[in-house]
């Protein structure tokens, strides 16, 4: 797939582009105190969501359409570009009727393949920017079919939103940041932009600013961040919101590598890099072999595969050694499962055999 660049006239072409504004259009005031605000800034892509799905019934589910002519305001008066998520056709077809700008989909949406759909045809012929955020659920499949419904509507001006994957942990972040997903779309797909959300992902305001950097240091294009003029007293998701102050002060402490920088220097790490993977492979191809001896074994002598206390204890025992080397525990948990599972695979094609 070829993208274009959903850049708009007068938007710096700088990393990373900004998108910023409030949750939810509360008001009008609130719309345009917040917006003046951030044009005051520099940000030129005003967003607000105008209807808001929510988890449970009873919240704020946004002010409807009531509040697209407040947008126009921010548009006419102010210069600035605006974005607004859409849910339905209905809301497509509104959004238009009234000249927003940018259009995405949020990730509730994109996990539901006919409600893409049904925006998908209602973008038909229609040349606008489209940002879909990634599913709620860690589905990279599912992210990039949506995506290409909407393009083979004839939408080319696109990018990715990454805003994280529900976890009912949440400890530190209101949504696991699961770096590797958008690396892999960007290895899938290297011709669309990325935007980090970093107030989903982190769900408090004092997290914003470390993701806005993680971001920045794995080279994504941009980022779309709310923003309140007071957020304490916001009416949806007040915790993750900052003021255009903060943004600004967040923004400019930023430190943006230079990607045009050569790589000859690391040449000879990457080697290094070459050398040790293809021992890895080796000693697993090794540890793979010793497997099939013990399926042959366990054949021979009625014994099941699945021996769960020495799982558990291999688990254990690996795990706790991993951590007193420096590496995170559930990054070993994760290597000895995917190592477990081809390792009774292939005793399995050990018990297949007469």
């Amino acid at each position: 797939m070829e993208f274009e660049s959903i850049l708009l006239p007068g938007v710096d072409a700088k990393r990373p582009w900004i998108i910023a504004g409030p949750c939810s259009a509360e008001t009008e005031e609130q719309v345009m105190e917040t917006a003046r605000g951030l044009a005051a800034r520099g940000i030129k892509i005003f967003r607000a969501g105008i209807w808001k799905p929510r988890t449970k019934p009873g919240g704020f589910e946004g002010i409807g359409a009531k509040g697209l002519p407040w947008l126009q305001r921010v548009q006419s008066e102010l210069g600035m570009y605006t974005a607004v998520e859409v849910a339905t056709a209905k809301h497509v077809r509104e959004c238009l009727a009234h000249n927003v700008d940018i259009l995405w989909i949020g990730a509730r949406t994109t996990a539901n393949p006919f409600a893409v759909q049904e925006i998908a045809d209602a973008l038909e012929g229609i040349d606008i920017p489209v940002l879909i955020k990634n599913p709620v659920n860690p589905d990279l499949d599912l992210w990039i079919g949506a995506i290409e419904r909407v393009y083979n509507a004839g939408i080319r001006r696109m990018a990715a939103i990454h805003r994280g994957f529900s976890t009912f942990d949440k400890k530190i972040y209101r949504n696991l940041p699961q770096w590797h997903i958008p690396i892999e779309l960007h290895r899938q797909l290297p011709n669309i932009p990325i935007i980090c959300d970093p107030s989903h992902i982190g769900g408090k305001r004092e997290l914003i600013a470390p993701l806005c950097q993680q971001a920045m240091d794995l080279n994504f294009d941009g980022l779309i961040v709310e923003s309140h003029c007071n957020p304490d007293k916001a009416w949806s998701d007040a915790a993750q919101q900052v003021t255009p102050d903060v943004l600004e002060f967040i923004l400019n402490t930023l430190v943006i590598r230079d990607t045009t920088q050569t790589t000859e220097n690391l040449s000879a790490l990457r080697r290094q890099i070459d050398e040790l993977d293809d021992n890895l492979l080796e000693l697993l191809a090794k540890r793979m072999r010793v497997s099939i001896e013990i399926g042959q074994y366990k054949k021979e002598h009625s014994m099941p595969i699945l021996q769960a206390q020495r799982y558990d204890e291999i688990l254990q025992n690996r795990i706790a050694q991993a951590e007193k080397m420096g590496m995170a525990g559930d990054f070993m948990k994760s290597v000895l499962v995917a190592i477990h599972e081809e390792s009774v695979r292939q005793q399995m094609e050990v018990m297949k055999q007469t």
